[in-house]
């Protein structure tokens, strides 16, 4: 099973580039989207079913931002629209759909670098968020959590760390908080346990030469429950085009959809 996460940029932009073309030729079973910047009337026919895959969505009530979606060969049999909190639903941010006793996420974590006030509200998403990871965690349900998590949570994840410490998406409380997720809750972050040693990067700032020199942050992420992060095989990220600031992650699993 090939699951990949890609924060898009907006779908429309990101198929002009021609991300319809990757999703075709990259053997994914099932493909999360973040940051698609369109409403539902937006999608095209192949926006919505690409390559006849199943399409399932949660845009957000304001034009031209957030939303998330997941693609996927097999129908879901069960579709989760949202986190029931009014907050934060209206912002598209998660959408879960579950196969047997696998459930995949796509999630788009807020960012705090625009505003003090847009931080404040990225640790009230982390407060609520904790706790439904640990319900999930609990479920006894294979769990993949793919997406935008707007966080890099080591040194290794963010080539130049030392600049950017009080900086949103490498503060101390954002990156304890991702500590705790993995030490105490359990979850498992899937290229750091592949490749400990491998930065691993998936966004780039569009200023200056960032993309070029490899002046990333790795706040791309799939983090699973153990037991399937047992059927980890391998991963990568995928530069051969670019079709946004974020690079599509790529994982697969020896496990049967």
């Amino acid at each position: 099973m090939r699951i990949i996460s890609a924060n898009v940029n907006g779908i429309r932009s990101a198929y002009k580039k021609g991300f319809l073309d990757y999703m075709a030729q990259s053997g994914a079973d099932i493909v999360c989207v973040q940051e698609l910047k369109a409403q539902e009337a937006d999608l095209a026919d192949d926006m919505k079913n690409p390559h006849g895959m199943h399409g399932v969505w949660h845009c957000a009530q304001k034009r031209g931002y957030s939303g998330v979606a997941i693609y996927s060969k097999r129908t879901p049999d069960a579709v989760h629209i949202g986190l029931g909190l009014e907050q934060f639903d209206q912002e598209g941010r998660f959408v879960r759909a579950d196969f047997g006793n696998l459930s995949v996420i796509s999630l788009y974590l807020p960012s705090g670098t625009s505003a003090e006030e847009r931080q404040a509200y990225k640790y009230k998403f982390l407060d609520a968020f904790y706790p439904i990871l640990a319900e999930l965690k609990a479920s006894g349900r294979d769990v993949v959590v793919c997406g935008d998590w707007n966080i890099a949570h080591q040194n290794i994840d963010i080539k130049n760390w030392k600049g950017n410490q009080k900086n949103s998406g490498f503060l101390p409380e954002e990156r304890a908080w991702i500590g705790k997720v993995i030490g105490e809750l359990g979850w498992v972050d899937a290229w750091r346990t592949l490749y400990p040693e491998v930065a691993g990067y998936t966004w780039w700032s569009n200023r200056g030469q960032a993309y070029a020199k490899d002046v990333g942050w790795r706040i791309d992420y799939q983090m699973v429950t153990p037991q399937l992060a047992q059927a980890m095989q391998s991963a990568h990220v995928y530069k051969d085009v670019k079709f946004s600031d974020h690079a599509p992650l790529v994982v697969d699993y020896a496990y049967d959809l």
